[in-house]
């Protein structure tokens, strides 16, 4: 069977120029994913003028159905999964009128909990030296949570998924009852959103070292400052810049040493977490 690549969120943007590249680079099917499907097959046709030739199904990364039907879709049509670029994501403007709370949790409903939903469903699809990004943030640098206590968590190699989980849900928790920031998680939902997809990835990475299926590698990578919707288009770079590293880790080669469970930039170098 073809070898195939998923990249989530993906009709515009960062994820639409990782789809772009892989189109050029990887050695399969590439699937351009959106919660929205006229959106989708219009990035799709986008594509196709510039000779590329991805495929497109519909996926929105918060519905759990959505989610089960691509990966019915893929075990069917390719008996697995070789590349997953977790891409999908939000970001409320500075200017959004919405109160904390609520940010705080759609914000970790999507980017956190959505993306996990998506590891849970896709993960035992991934064949032998598959390839797993999650699209993250320099705003996932742990010094953006103030509390030493809070990090030490955060950093504990130790941390399951379940007490993962209850740190993103207390911080929710605390957003509403406004004790967010004496609590040291400092004022930024989506900061403590890719804080979260970060400290996943590592763990992610742990159970990865133990797993049957030889040489599963996953990375968190950020893509730079980018000029997206999500960045009100005053970021510097373009899409097709800010999807360079996120390629290069999707194709690793067989066997590659480094990076492996790392935080890395967008020029392609590993990141400091703290």
């Amino acid at each position: 069977m073809p070898k195939v690549a998923v990249v989530t969120g993906s009709n515009k943007g960062i994820g639409l120029a990782i789809v772009r590249g892989l189109c050029k680079k990887f050695d399969g099917d590439v699937l351009l994913t959106a919660r929205n499907e006229e959106r989708g097959r219009a990035a799709v046709q986008k594509l196709q003028s510039e000779g590329l030739n991805p495929k497109f199904h519909l996926l929105d990364i918060c519905c759990s159905d959505s989610i089960k039907i691509l990966a019915e879709y893929l075990k069917k049509e390719y008996g697995g999964l070789d590349v997953l670029v977790n891409n999908a994501a939000i970001a409320y403007k500075n200017a959004d009128t919405a109160p904390f709370s609520e940010q705080a949790e759609n914000t970790i409903k999507v980017n956190f909990f959505a993306t996990l939903s998506v590891c849970h469903e896709l993960f035992p699809l991934l064949r032998p030296h598959a390839r797993v990004v999650n699209v993250t943030s320099s705003c996932g640098k742990l010094s953006f949570i103030t509390s030493n206590e809070l990090r030490q968590k955060f950093l504990s190699e130790s941390l399951t998924e379940d007490e993962l989980c209850n740190l993103m849900n207390q911080f929710v928790v605390d957003a509403k009852s406004d004790t967010h920031q004496q609590n040291g998680w400092g004022n930024s939902a989506y900061c403590v959103s890719k804080i979260g997809v970060n400290a996943l990835t590592f763990m992610q990475h742990r159970k990865f070292l133990e797993d049957p299926r030889a040489d599963i590698v996953i990375n968190a990578v950020h893509p730079g400052y980018v000029d997206t919707d999500m960045s009100s288009h005053k970021g510097p770079l373009t899409p097709d810049q800010g999807a360079e590293a996120p390629i290069y880790c999707a194709l690793l080669p067989q066997s590659a040493e480094i990076p492996r469970g790392k935080f890395i930039w967008n020029d392609k170098k590993v990141a400091a977490w703290l």
